[in-house]
């Protein structure tokens, strides 16, 4: 039965790839910018699209749900005190199979949780892209398009590889399924957080599948089994009441953004050590059996220079390996200066206020509350004379290290041997995805972390893509994945 299962859920999803890609095509032509106003619209029409699709391969109870922030008291730059209105956030979509037949010796099947996201990064700067971000395009074997890998093409492998096992079994599934697909996972991902931990209930799994990961290499089957943690955070400087004239000015009055490069000076040293006192104190260490499996792995640093990365140097701390900096080690990093005179030509301003971006990746066992409080009263403790300062946190996530001893990474290692004819290696990513610790810490349940990206995708950059040999391969992996958890 096994084995007519398979064949038959392969087979279609193989005689339907080319259909499978122009339906991919059109849920990356909706500019699902999570972050962005403007786009909404936009999100909410992403989100019905794929309801819609969930719906048609006949998955039952499909529903958006609306998420929401609460309400919070912040003081304004007056000094009072007043309440933001509850935020609307960008909806969920849910859908669920729940009729799985008992095993052979009348064990109720397990029920897998489906996560992905539908909301893609904003696709600045548009000069570098080679096609427009919007209007996916195939390339070299690739499909390029913002949010290709990240992460609609790689959910995209879960709604179809559900549509073939659909086809291939009369409309049953070997396992129950629960999907929940998210609109905010690119700017914390708040609102599913809260309805994992309000209404968990809804949820009730034994095991999580995400595919928002990547490959160690080419051709080489993984499972990621951890991820850095986050926290975002903005600080805000100010100086004068009002721009003022460098040449009346200058000399006498505070300017926010050389206070601003002052401060992030002093957070790092120029080996990359950060500065911050006790931000290292709990930061746990991979294990010896962890180091001496990275250190197996097919990895050439200068080819990652080159290649990847693309600089004249690779910078961090001293003593520690590429990817021990970039799996396990916290890091911290600024990421945009909005403010001031940024036009063509010359403005001799002094700009009143100055903004910038930074965040920290966090490893186990460092916890984003605390790592949060130790950041803001260095910053403040460092602030330069004449400026103000505000440091605020805009989101976070938990590091997390996930068990490979259970068995549904053993049947996820043998699904993916079945397609690749390699064994899975077993890595660290250096990203975050907050939703796997809620997982564990609300629903209780572990995640496998299955993803089909490469390295060189271009995640939140110009020119993102998927391969598309890895699209159907995922499709496939999956499929037999749940086959696999079936029998």
């Amino acid at each position: 039965m096994k084995t007519n299962l398979t064949t038959a859920a392969v087979g279609f999803a193989k005689e339907n790839q080319a259909r499978f890609v122009e339906e991919l095509k059109a849920l990356l032509r909706i500019p699902s910018v999570s972050t962005l106003p403007e786009h909404v619209g936009d999100v909410r029409r992403a989100a019905e699209f794929v309801a819609a699709e969930l719906k048609r391969i006949g998955m039952e109870n499909v529903r958006l749900i609306e998420t929401s922030t609460p309400e919070e008291m912040i003081v304004d730059e007056e000094g009072h005190a007043r309440r933001v209105p509850m935020r609307i956030g960008h909806p969920l979509v849910y859908a669920d199979w729940l009729h799985a037949a008992p095993g052979a010796d009348g064990k109720a099947a397990p029920t897998v949780l489906c996560y992905g996201h539908y909301d893609v990064q904003p696709p600045d700067p548009l000069d570098e892209w080679k096609t427009p971000p919007f209007e996916p395009t195939e390339r070299d074997g690739n499909i390029y398009a913002r949010g290709a890998v990240d992460d609609k093409g790689q959910m995209w492998m879960h709604v179809k590889a559900l549509e073939s096992l659909m086809a291939a079994g009369g409309g049953k599934l070997p396992v129950n399924v629960r999907v929940i697909v998210e609109g905010e996972e690119e700017v914390g991902g708040e609102g599913i957080a809260a309805f994992v931990r309000n209404d968990g209930e809804q949820l009730k799994a034994d095991v999580a599948l995400v595919s928002d990961t990547e490959m160690f290499a080419p051709e080489l089957p993984t499972l990621c089994v951890g991820l850095r943690g986050m926290i975002y955070t903005e600080i805000e400087a100010w100086g004068a009441r009002t721009d003022l004239h460098s040449g009346m000015y200058g000399g006498a009055a505070p300017n926010p953004f050389v206070a601003l490069a002052q401060v992030i000076a002093k957070l790092k040293d120029e080996d990359g050590k950060i500065l911050i006192p006790g931000f290292y104190d709990k930061v746990q260490k991979p294990t010896a059996a962890e180091l001496k499996a990275w250190k197996a792995l097919p990895f050439d640093e200068e080819h990652y220079r080159e290649t990847e990365v693309g600089s004249v140097a690779l910078t961090g701390e001293p003593g520690y390996s590429v990817l021990e900096r970039t799996w396990a080690r916290p890091t911290l990093d600024v990421h945009g200066m909005p403010g001031g005179f940024i036009g063509a030509g010359a403005k001799t301003v002094i700009p009143a206020k100055a903004l910038a971006k930074v965040s920290m990746r966090l490893v186990p066992d460092m916890t984003p509350a605390e790592s949060f409080m130790q950041y803001k009263a260095y910053v403040e403790s460092i602030c330069p004379k004449g400026i103000e300062l505000e440091v605020r946190l805009i989101h976070a996530g938990d590091a997390i290290v996930v068990s490979t001893d259970n068995e549904y990474v053993r049947a996820a290692t043998e699904a993916m041997h079945e397609v690749f004819g390699k064994e899975t290696v077993f890595v660290r990513g250096g990203g975050s995805i907050p939703i796997v610790g809620d997982f564990e810490r609300e629903l209780k349940i572990p995640t496998v972390m299955m993803g089909f990206g490469l390295p060189d995708d271009n995640l939140h950059a110009p020119n993102e893509k998927f391969h598309l040999a890895n699209f159907h391969r995922g499709i496939e992996s999956i499929v037999r994945f749940f086959i696999l958890l079936g029998a």
